[in-house]
């Protein structure tokens, strides 16, 4: 199976995926196709994650997702996606299913009609390298999609702080911090990074409180740049949280 590169996805600075985007992203100019590769890029890996869980095979999960991709780079599903409708997850979620059961048919109809046989993207295919999906089993496609968003939505919000700190001079602040940012970390450990940090303990708590703060703030932008305009924010962020506990 030939691999095609994926989208780069730490090219373009950060920026809020929003609705406007989305529309922004339907229009046959410069500025369109540029949207449109930024929502493709920032939104690459809950996709390719899915189809994982789809196919069970790595190769075949990143075929079909840079498929996918290049249909609506080329200004294809794109045109059906509609901010009355809510969710900008859904509809990704939605256009990327529908995909999966077009090639399935298509795929269907070639077998039938003779000639060469497709390249077999089947679950239980002997030809595909087996891929360690063993946390994602238990899981639907649909869930480990959702999962993926959430991871994605929180990542994309961290490199904004990341890049804040950074502009403000401090870019080791994120990386060094990050662990507590996250929930990732105990307490035990904090007085080596605040001494490598050169802040006494109290300061640096301090400046995990106002990370943390600044954060959320930021989750909660790309949560809502993903939602149309009268969107609740945390009814989708509560969604998000519930997807990373499964």
């Amino acid at each position: 199976m030939t691999s095609t590169p994926p989208p780069n996805l730490h090219a373009a600075p950060f920026h809020t995926t929003r609705w406007t985007r989305v529309c922004l992203a339907k229009a046959d100019s410069e500025d369109g196709r540029r949207a449109l590769a930024d929502l493709c890029d920032a939104y690459y890996e809950p996709v390719v994650a899915y189809l994982r869980s789809v196919f069970r095979d790595a190769d075949a999960a990143r075929e079909m997702s840079h498929a996918f991709f290049a249909e609506m780079l080329g200004g294809g599903t794109i045109h059906t996606a509609d901010p009355e409708r809510g969710r900008f997850r859904f509809y990704l979620l939605g256009a990327v299913k529908h995909f999966v059961a077009r090639h399935r048919e298509a795929e269907s109809r070639q077998k039938r009609g003779g000639g060469i046989a497709p390249l077999s993207l089947d679950a239980d295919s002997d030809e595909s390298p087996a891929l360690n999906v063993a946390e994602d089993a238990r899981l639907s496609p649909e869930a480990v999609f959702d999962r993926q968003w959430a991871v994605t939505v929180l990542e994309r919000a961290m490199q904004a702080l990341d890049a804040e700190c950074q502009a403000q001079g401090k870019p080791e602040l994120v990386t060094q911090l990050r662990p507590w940012l996250m929930g990732e970390s105990g307490y035990g450990d904090q007085s080596a990074v605040a001494a490598a940090l050169g802040l006494s303990l109290p300061a640096m708590k301090a400046v995990i409180h106002r990370l943390r703060s600044r954060f959320r703030q930021l989750v909660k932008a790309e949560v809502a740049g993903t939602l149309r305009q009268d969107g609740s924010v945390e009814d989708e962020m509560r969604s998000l949280f519930a997807a990373l506990a499964s």
